[in-house]
């Protein structure tokens, strides 16, 4: 019997590697880690000046009659790139809170306490270090909680942790992501247009009565979305990132077509597919089973809501081309201590993100069963809500995010690096001692059930 897939030499050595690669959980995690070693390198390095003038001294502009938009690559890194990865947070937080972990109160309630808890504390430890200073306004940068490198140290884990844990952590930092998109669009936005501003949400209200009229191309929401919210918010002086998140959530979260109708409508079509007389003379399909294959592919299309279309299609270019960029761009870290130690900065990030995220999430969630307000999710025990305590402390890309919001590099541009140093302690110790906790969870559970 001859194959029935043709393999050819690119599939074998190259496409079919790659493609397995990119379908692993921890793949996004190990890339960006791998970006974020070389940055830290790099800024560590003879090379360190030409790094970091690559990154903010090479400029591009655009301008049309009066409106110039001229700034460095990491600016647009920063504000451009960083909105995809924004936009893809507001598709998965959208999808959760409309089917998923937040759907209802009584799924969504344990996760969004621990976020609260998680965001809460790490500030006020932070501004215990900080509070009255000129750093004080850094407070945000610890609360955030990395969701794809903590999701994958916990995968790398496999099956020592149970499902429950898993979806714990994921709807938990869904929350805290909406937490952290809140506390940008509240704190770190400054000098509004309001003219700007209100074309922008102008322009939010076609996407919203798009939606609300059918509307599933996305092309439009594209065009809108970029063209209109999201260079409106940019002139505007709120940050850009939170016109994504808004464009995420006018996307079409409903398909065009009801289960009863696609089961029926595929069944049909495989009949007609079956009956068509194949032609043996020519490698490929016929015309007819082309257009019967055509009508298949359409009708799965519409089987599916246009945000989760998006949200399939541009998850591995954020994970392997965003994310990674962003961590070139941003976690460049120069490594030095100085005469006088850590400073009052990167003590406030490291221990608000290591202590903070521990007792915000862990502690209080911990709490609440315990007084027996909420139950214990299943498979969870004590021991494992501390090791995802620790892997909550990984704040590395949405902390670095913050950070470049959160100083001013004219007055303090001693601050960033000291910061990012904080994030890059707590980031490493939180990931290490929460897999070990996890992994020390693992062997007891499996101990158990061998008896």
């Amino acid at each position: 019997m001859e194959d029935q897939i043709r393999e050819t030499p690119a599939d074998k050595w190259i496409a079919n590697p790659v493609s397995r690669f990119m379908s692993k959980s921890t793949s996004g995690g190990v890339v960006l880690f791998l970006a974020a070693v070389f940055a830290i390198f790099m800024a560590n390095s003879q090379w360190a000046d030409a790094y970091m003038s690559f990154w903010d001294d090479n400029h591009i502009g655009f301008s049309f009659n009066d409106m110039v938009l001229n700034h460095s690559l990491k600016h647009w890194v920063n504000d451009g790139l960083m909105a995809i990865f924004f936009f893809v947070v507001g598709l998965e937080l959208k999808r959760e809170l409309t089917t998923g972990e937040l759907s209802s109160p009584k799924k969504a309630m344990l996760p969004i306490i621990a976020a609260i808890g998680g965001m809460v504390v790490p500030a006020l430890i932070y501004t215990v270090f900080n509070g009255g200073t000129d750093a004080a306004h850094g407070w945000g940068i610890p609360m955030a909680t990395d969701i794809a490198f903590a999701l994958g140290v916990l995968f790398l884990l496999g099956d020592k942790v149970p499902t429950s844990l898993k979806v714990f952590l994921t709807a938990l930092a869904i929350a805290d992501d909406l937490g952290a998109v809140m506390v940008i669009a509240i704190f770190y936005t400054s000098d509004l247009s309001m003219l700007n501003l209100g074309m922008g949400l102008g322009f939010f209200g076609l996407l919203i009565l798009g939606n609300l009229i059918g509307i599933r191309n996305t092309l439009y929401y594209a065009i809108i979305g970029i063209g209109g919210v999201w260079l409106c918010f940019l002139l505007s002086g709120v940050h850009a990132t939170i016109a994504a998140v808004l464009a995420a959530f006018a996307i079409p979260s409903t398909a065009r077509v009801h289960e009863s109708y696609f089961v029926s409508k595929l069944n049909a079509l495989r009949d007609r597919f079956s009956k068509i007389d194949p032609d043996d003379k020519i490698p490929n399909l016929t015309g007819d089973q082309m257009e019967c294959v055509e009508d298949i592919r359409v009708l799965a299309s519409d089987a599916l809501p246009a945000s989760i279309r998006l949200e399939h299609s541009m998850h591995n270019f954020v994970s392997f081309f965003v994310m990674p960029v962003f961590a070139l761009a941003n976690a460049a870290i120069p490594i030095h201590l100085g005469d006088g130690g850590l400073s009052a900065v990167t003590l406030g990030v490291a221990f608000g993100l290591l202590v903070g995220k521990v007792l915000g999430v862990a502690g209080l969630t911990g709490l609440l069963i315990k007084l027996k307000v909420v139950p214990m999710p299943k498979g969870m025990t004590y021991l494992n809500l501390l090791g995802l305590g620790f892997l909550a402390a990984i704040g590395f890309t949405m902390s670095l995010f913050v950070t470049e919001l959160a100083f001013d590099i004219n007055l303090h541009p001693e601050f960033p690096d000291q910061a990012k140093l904080g994030i890059l302690i707590a980031s490493g110790l939180g990931g290490i001692i929460g897999y070990i906790l996890l992994s020390m969870c693992g062997k007891k559970t499996g101990v158990q059930e061998e008896a």
